[in-house]
């Protein structure tokens, strides 16, 4: 049965109809269409088949999507007009700079965009996403300390990080050392005492962090790890809870990543496409990686190879262009004053939303939050309920599920992030959907153990699916 709804292909149809060839035929020894297996459909078929996939996903384009730390917010289309200008878009990556001076520029001024609203002095764009940015930033720091002759191989991770920096750390050959956290959310600072020696190499720290609460003690911090000769590196996947009001750094930071696709509009989901530059002050920019945009005394663009303390290059050419060509577009619309609107209308979305569920929904830090919050749904195991059940009820009630089960530290954890492009009406309509299910958990609670009964998808074996995967049709 399963066969006769999957198997779309019939033999003979074709999607395309090509002329005879007025030209000689070459013999080219490839594999034919028929010996590899593909479908056979006709396009008509193809288009709806990729379109009803299409349908049976869900998308910001379709509804709210409060996915906590992943920033999933509206991208304005003219972005993607940019983007497909044929001058970014048909590009050749080996072209001379000669005739890829725009693109060249571009990259130079976002490079310069990038440090003002951060406060680093260079940026590389080349790193594909976040974790890529983190690696490439660990590698500058261990570069720096090599050259200074230093062994350090410690870095410093809070326990409510995001779970590539212990992971960037680990790739990079060092060893993670955990802080734990205070009673206000932030690094607790007497454990942070206790684990600085001559040994950290780094202490990695998001701000405001994965509870979206920024740290009060963040210049204080900054000094400890600064008097044992360590850096301090900032996971800026929460830029935009600060963006155009604190500058990393301002508050002491030495290498910083930003994500293009999170903070400044870009897309992302599914595997791509994401871009994580990486800032650094000037003691660093050494070692950057190659190329480097220049400009040169005449005021033209070059690519910069010859750096020979460089750690080298991390990705092909200079990173995933076009998604720089999107957020270069978005910082430009949107200037320093639209940055700091942004981000004030993204902590007041945030703080709006967490006092229509706070009281009903555990908030394990009772604090003003900045652009996202974390309840917990600890109660509910008194019903046999776990976090995920909320989460896939939510679905059911037409709303993309948040971050669950993270941070560590928060027992039942929905992370929750609204953005600044939601509006009063939608952050209503989520927070009653919230209330019901408390209730529904209470009264019926199988209501949540089935859900999501109204997506195209029902809810899966867990436990089989990890233990027996099926990871191909055939």
């Amino acid at each position: 049965m399963s066969e006769l709804i999957f198997e779309k292909s019939k033999h003979g149809c074709t999607g395309c109809s090509l002329t005879h060839l007025d030209v000689p035929q070459a013999e080219i020894d490839i594999p034919t269409r028929a010996g590899i297996g593909l479908p056979t459909l006709s396009e008509p078929e193809v288009v709806r088949h990729f379109t009803n996939l299409s349908r049976k996903n869900f998308a910001l384009d379709i509804g709210f999507y409060p996915l906590g730390s992943c920033t999933m917010k509206y991208n304005p289309k003219v972005n993607e007009d940019m983007a497909a200008l044929p001058g970014f878009a048909q590009l050749h990556p080996y072209q001379p700079d000669s005739s890829a001076q725009g693109a060249l520029e571009l990259l130079w001024e976002l490079d310069r965009a990038l440090c003002e609203i951060t406060g680093m002095d260079r940026f590389t764009l080349q790193p594909a996403a976040g974790a890529h940015g983190e690696l490439t930033g660990l590698f500058l720091i261990a570069r720096y300390f090599q050259e200074k002759g230093q062994k350090r191989d410690i870095v410093l991770v809070p326990d409510s990080a995001h779970g590539t920096n212990p992971a960037s750390a680990a790739l990079a050959g060092c060893q993670v050392v955990v802080v734990r956290s205070d009673s206000r959310g932030g690094v607790d600072l007497e454990d942070l005492k206790a684990k600085l020696s001559d040994r950290v190499m780094a202490l990695m720290l998001t701000n405001p962090n994965t509870l979206g609460l920024f740290d009060e003690n963040i210049l204080t911090i900054a000094e400890l790890v600064h008097a044992v000769g360590g850096l301090l590196y900032y996971d800026g996947a929460n830029l935009e809870g600060t963006c155009g009001y604190a500058r990393p750094g301002d508050m002491g930071f030495d290498v910083v990543h930003v994500n293009l696709h999170k903070t400044f509009s870009t897309p992302h989901g599914g595997g791509g496409p994401g871009s994580g530059p990486v800032g650094v002050k000037e003691m660093l920019e050494p070692f950057l990686p190659v190329p480097v945009v220049t400009k040169k005394a005449d005021g033209a663009f070059a690519l910069d190879w010859e750096r020979p303390q460089t750690i080298g290059m991390m990705r092909s050419f200079l990173g995933n262009f076009l998604v720089a060509v999107k957020a270069y577009t978005y910082i430009l619309s949107l200037g320093g004053t639209g940055l700091r609107q942004m981000t004030a209308d993204a902590v007041l979305n945030a703080n709006y939303l967490l006092s229509l569920v706070k009281g009903t929904y555990e908030l394990p830090y009772d604090r003003i939050c900045k652009h996202e919050f974390v309840l917990s749904t600890h109660k509910f195991g008194q019903w046999g309920l776990k976090v995920t059940d909320v989460a896939k009820r939510l679905l059911d009630k037409g709303f993309h599920a948040p971050t669950i089960a993270f941070p560590l530290i928060v027992d039942g954890a929905l992370m929750v992030e609204p953005t600044e492009t939601e509006s009063k009406g939608t952050l209503e309509s989520f927070a009653k959907a919230l209330l019901e299910i408390e209730e529904e958990a209470r009264t019926h609670p199988e209501l949540l153990k089935e859900a999501p009964r109204h997506t195209p998808v029902r809810r899966i074996d867990d436990v089989a699916a990890n233990r027996s995967p099926v990871l191909r049709w055939k």
